[in-house]
């Protein structure tokens, strides 16, 4: 398949970006229909965007025979069922994080998917940042030796007016914490780039909001490689930054510290020698940009499905991420260390949530 595919994007808050990314890529995408249960919001993105169709019914949006991918951008409570109808109406889907609320959840998409035509592609942008996507280069190349140390912080902040909007703060609707909505893109890069998780310690608080979930999160993790990785998040943070750390026997690499776009450039890179540093530098060279975040992973997808290949992100990689939330959750509830995988008669397998909750 090497047409433009088109699209209907439901949930006009992200999928404003996504609007945009979508549009940076003409030549492979186009935003044939807007979904939004705010009629006027759905018009007014339309309008802004020049999208043809707008709707506030998820359903009539499915009925559009046009359409080849359903975007949804909705709270997360409503991922699941929304999926399998999109699904069910023959729409390939792409999925905004925290795709579904349990490992349950995640394994009945994938099960359906499998016995489907369509395919479905969790959304995980941070992925294709150029700082990044040059630690996998390197690592590809052999320059980065063992794993050692990895420390993960995310450190931004959330108030009053963020937990405004009525889904948000709440274990039914919001699905978690910090850990759920706004950790989760930076721990999907430790799994990114290193790979499982063997075993995992974590406490979990509510210290800076009045709400029902956490806002703030300190992990040690142990990776199957043999590695440690420290995580941290909080919404407490006045001072915003995401970072990334990884200590490896040849090299050390670290991120900037923006809080939405730290795997973009710069990261630097230092080597355990002058030798390996000129190794280091000479690989870079060779480095070819592409598209970045959220357009970056449009670009793999539209060229995935025309080549038939795996997609940039799979659900296998949503369920990773889901089964290190569960673990963290459970460990947090517990005071005690979660060995991984998580079996699917673990008490949380039904969901991460407090059982009241669910």
């Amino acid at each position: 398949m090497t047409k433009k595919l088109q699209v209907g994007i439901v949930g006009g808050g992200i999928g404003s970006y996504h609007i945009r990314a979508f549009q940076t890529l003409p030549e492979q995408f186009e935003v044939a229909a807007i979904c939004d249960i705010d009629e006027a919001r759905a018009k007014s993105l339309a309008e802004t965007y020049h999208i043809p169709h707008a709707t506030t019914s998820l359903t009539d949006l499915c009925r559009l025979s046009e359409l080849d991918v359903v975007d949804l951008c909705t709270p997360p409570y409503l991922h699941f069922d929304q999926a399998q109808e999109a699904l069910a109406a023959g729409k390939h889907i792409i999925l905004e994080k925290p795709h579904v609320g349990s490992l349950q959840e995640v394994d009945r998409l994938i099960a359906l998917e499998a016995e489907s035509n369509q395919r479905i592609m969790p959304v995980f942008q941070y992925r294709y940042g150029h700082g990044l996507q040059k630690l996998k280069l390197l690592i590809a190349a052999g320059l980065a030796g063992r794993a050692y140390l990895t420390t993960v912080e995310t450190s931004w902040r959330r108030g009053e007016d963020y937990y405004a909007v009525p889904w948000r703060g709440k274990w039914a609707t919001e699905l978690g914490g910090v850990l759920t909505s706004m950790a989760i893109h930076a721990h999907d890069l430790l799994y990114y780039v290193l790979g499982p998780v063997k075993s995992v310690f974590a406490r979990a608080k509510t210290l800076v909001n009045p709400i029902e979930v956490d806002d703030c999160v300190s992990a040690s993790l142990e990776m199957a490689d043999g590695s440690l990785a420290s995580l941290s998040a909080t919404t407490g943070s006045p001072a915003q930054i995401s970072r990334h750390r990884f200590c490896f026997s040849r090299l050390t690499a670290e991120s900037n510290t923006q809080p939405y776009t730290n795997t973009a450039d710069p990261w630097t890179f230092t080597g355990d020698s002058p030798e390996i540093q000129t190794e280091i530098e000479t690989a870079l060279a060779g480095f070819k940009p592409l598209p970045e975040g959220y357009a970056g992973q449009f670009y793999r997808y539209h060229q995935a499905l025309g080549d038939n290949t795996e997609l940039p992100v799979t659900l296998a990689d949503a369920r990773v991420a889901l089964e290190l939330l569960t673990a963290l959750y459970h460990s947090a509830e517990t005071g005690q260390g979660v060995e991984l995988p998580l079996s699917n008669d673990h008490p949380k397998y039904a969901g991460w949530q407090p059982k009241q909750n669910r």
